[in-house]
């Protein structure tokens, strides 16, 4: 009974991890024309915030482990190439699709276990990441006219860096790095490294739109501690298949706010992309 509770409450963290990042996604496109990479600095420096008081609360020791900080920077710059392609699909594509290209980022985290980690990759699991490219295809709808095409392809990469980002994440944590920590350093790199671009190109903010900033960040926020409280409750074979019920907050969401309506080729790669990451959720499942 005790098993089963548990696997419940991993179930509605997780979910309500997914409606955290859908709300993040709608309140970046709520802040309008704000650059991206200024978006970025105010969405991560309430999580460095956030971080730094989780640390000190459970007097974790604020420095990575001997041989972890290249690791780390690896993890801190695919994060932060991540977040801006996402921000920058957010600004620029429905929030849904964006949503979408980002939930990529399980299969490439795969490809990317196998090469760097050395893990092994099934034949099926090479199928299904095929078919989850092939499911993407129908939201970028590669046509190559007009600039349609530019942020949906931002978008993919975008998937692509919270991928790379996923396996440097389990390969720390393989070392010994604490959760809270690998946030906090990821957070302050980020913020460091958009600094500059702050400095020198600041666009001045209405009240309105630095509320919205501060309202991603605290979604932000909430989506990665209610993240973290759903894998510590349930392993990610039995619950991670429950990550995409963001594209049905971002759909609808985006319907609601923004009267966003996807088109019928982006409900395919939806449902393409869904099926596969369920398939792959099954294989799991079951070679563990």
């Amino acid at each position: 009974m005790i098993k089963i509770n548990k696997k419940y409450m991993g179930i509605l963290f997780i979910i309500l991890s997914a409606f955290c990042f859908a709300l993040m996604n709608v309140f970046v496109r709520l802040a309008g024309d704000v650059p991206t990479i200024q978006k970025s600095f105010f969405r991560n420096l309430i999580s460095l915030i956030f971080a730094f008081i989780v640390l000190q609360r459970n007097h974790i020791p604020m420095g990575w482990n001997k041989g972890n900080l290249k690791f780390h920077i690896i993890r801190a710059t695919c994060g932060t190439l991540g977040i801006l392609c996402n921000f920058y699909a957010v600004d620029h594509m429905m929030i849904s699709d964006a949503s979408m290209l980002n939930k990529m980022s399980p299969f490439f985290a795969v490809i990317f276990s196998f090469l760097f980690l050395k893990e092994k990759v099934s034949v099926l699991q090479t199928t299904l990441i095929i078919t989850a490219f092939a499911g993407s295809l129908f939201i970028i709808k590669p046509t190559f006219i007009g600039m349609e095409l530019l942020p949906a392809v931002i978008g993919f990469l975008g998937g692509m860096g919270a991928g790379a980002a996923y396996t440097t994440v389990r390969y720390l944590g393989q070392k010994g790095e604490k959760g809270p920590f690998i946030v906090f350093f990821f957070s302050a790199f980020s913020c460091i490294a958009t600094l500059p671009y702050l400095i020198l190109n600041f666009k001045p903010m209405s009240a309105k739109q630095l509320l919205f900033l501060m309202l991603a960040g605290l979604a932000a926020s909430g989506g990665q501690f209610s993240i973290t409280a759903a894998y510590r409750h349930s392993p990610a074979k039995e619950i991670s298949v429950y990550d995409y019920s963001q594209i049905v907050f971002s759909a609808l969401l985006g319907v609601i706010i923004f009267g966003q309506i996807p088109d019928m080729y982006s409900f395919i790669g939806y449902f393409v992309i869904i099926f596969a990451a369920v398939a792959m959720f099954i294989y799991n499942k079951k070679k563990t």
